[in-house]
């Protein structure tokens, strides 16, 4: 009965992110970031073209070394829909589901239990969160870090490499949970493997970001102003010179409330036996000591990769008590979670909204008879939100780009340039109402092109032929 019910609440929940995620898509609540980029970057390689986004300047594998996206290359040979990106991420999120079940069944013995600690991670503000928060291929790793922890304990070292190997492909700073992993299986489970996994997770980030990315970018790491203190060094000078500095801003800005959103999930039941649990430390004081605002805030794709250690941590801990105790336990992680997803997940009936305007909205379906004007093969700038409609060609940019340089190139926070290619735009699709930044570059340019198209909420425009 345990199992159905596992599968009935994966299976509903899945439904949810996937229906969710691409109604929100339909009702132009994405964009070039985070989803664009993606969806371009693959159409490409589907294509077998160099996988150069212009929505943002880059190489998608420069921006990260997200190496995971070729599997999805055959897909796109078969699948036309711009919503493919959404359904793939809703199930290699709730896929997750399936080794926390079999662990948790195996640790406490229970099938029931087992389905409880499967709503756990469901349910968890960080996991609802990455599904609905355009697409990452972040949501990897909630599979494929239960999967090792999962082998690990079971011994099954083919499947655990497969994982640890797979999610290295993700992205290049996923070392952050890959190698206190590996110190801990060579600790507790197998030396060899354990070893292997901290030594390789490193060697590869190091790899990936001073050989890979810096091959294809010209720089290593593009990142450091997200490091306070004026950087690494400034950072280790405050911790010796003004440690109280350094605490300070560690529980400044809303940071313990989300290290709190973190863990109140599980009820702290992890803090018992929390060596499983700490796995995830590092992950936490990164995004906690960033500068960057996203990373120490729960509705970002940053938190997800420390969900399924901490559930596993929990029913680990939970593992090594009496039985009376374990019961005890599990039910209040079950009313913390509950209480957890009221409050903080965007789940129907709960207190937190995602905000979109609907697939059914007039501005919406007006957008996409505009966007039908446009020719399949055309260079475009356009709105931001309708560039992740129009990703699928070899050159889309998001207005102002590249009549005003905004979010491209390397340094993507520099701006105000104009980028020497303006010439080179077929189409522009803006709204009708613009703000005053939009119609200040616009009046410049817009002496270039004509109206071919129109509604009352969205205006295309196509370059005049010389003469």
């Amino acid at each position: 009965m345990w199992e159905v019910t596992t599968a009935a609440l994966i299976a509903v929940v899945g439904f949810y992110f996937s229906a969710l995620s691409v109604e929100m898509h339909r009702s132009l609540a994405t964009s070039a970031y985070d989803f664009g980029l993606y969806d371009q970057g693959i159409w490409l390689l589907s294509r077998f073209h160099s996988p150069f986004v212009t929505l943002m300047g880059r190489n998608l594998f420069g921006d990260h070394t997200s190496f995971i996206l070729l599997f999805l290359v055959p897909i796109y040979w078969v699948v036309g829909s711009t919503s493919l990106l959404f359904v793939v991420q809703a199930l290699v999120i709730v896929a997750g589901a399936v080794p926390v079940f079999l662990f948790t069944r195996k640790r406490l013995d229970s099938e029931a239990m087992a389905t409880v600690f499967v709503a756990v991670y469901l349910l968890h503000p960080a996991t609802v969160w990455i599904a609905l928060e355009n697409f990452h291929p972040d949501a990897f790793l909630g599979v494929l870090i239960a999967t090792a922890l999962y082998a690990a304990f079971e011994s099954k070292w083919r499947m655990y490499l497969i994982a640890v190997l797979l999610a290295m492909s993700v992205k290049e700073d996923v070392v952050l949970i890959l190698f206190p992993l590996g110190i801990w299986v060579a600790w507790r489970r197998q030396n060899k493997f354990g070893l292997f996994t901290a030594l390789i997770s490193f060697w590869y980030s190091m790899v990936a970001i001073f050989g890979i990315q810096r091959g294809i970018n010209g720089v290593p790491f593009r990142n450091g102003w997200r490091i306070p203190f004026g950087g690494l060094s400034g950072s280790i000078a405050t911790l010796f010179t003004d440690p109280m500095a350094l605490v300070r801003y560690l529980i400044s800005d809303s940071r313990p409330f989300y290290v709190l959103q973190l863990v109140a999930p599980v009820a702290l039941g992890f803090i018992v036996f929390p060596e499983i649990a700490a796995i995830a430390g590092l992950v936490i004081f990164t995004n906690i000591f960033s500068s960057f605002w996203y990373q120490y805030h729960i509705e970002y794709h940053y938190s997800f990769v420390v969900v399924p250690v901490l559930v596993i941590g929990t029913v680990f801990a939970i593992g090594r008590l009496r039985k009376k105790w374990r019961r005890i336990l599990v039910s209040f992680c079950a009313l913390s979670t509950l209480v957890c997803a009221y409050l903080w997940a965007p789940l129907p009936g709960a207190r937190t909204r995602v905000a979109y305007s609907g697939s059914s909205n007039p501005a919406v379906i007006a957008a996409r008879v505009a966007l039908s004007k446009v020719p399949d093969d055309a260079v475009v700038s356009a709105y931001h939100p309708l560039t992740a409609h129009l990703a699928r060609r070899t050159r889309i940019y998001a207005f102002p780009v590249p009549f005003k340089r905004a979010l491209y190139g390397m340094d993507a926070f520099a701006s105000g340039d104009i980028l020497p290619f303006t010439n080179d735009i077929e189409f522009v699709i803006l709204p009708a109402s613009m703000d005053e930044g939009m119609q200040k570059t616009w009046r410049e340019v817009s002496a270039q092109f004509a109206i071919s198209y129109a509604n009352e909420w969205w205006i295309v425009y196509q370059r005049k032929l010389p003469g």
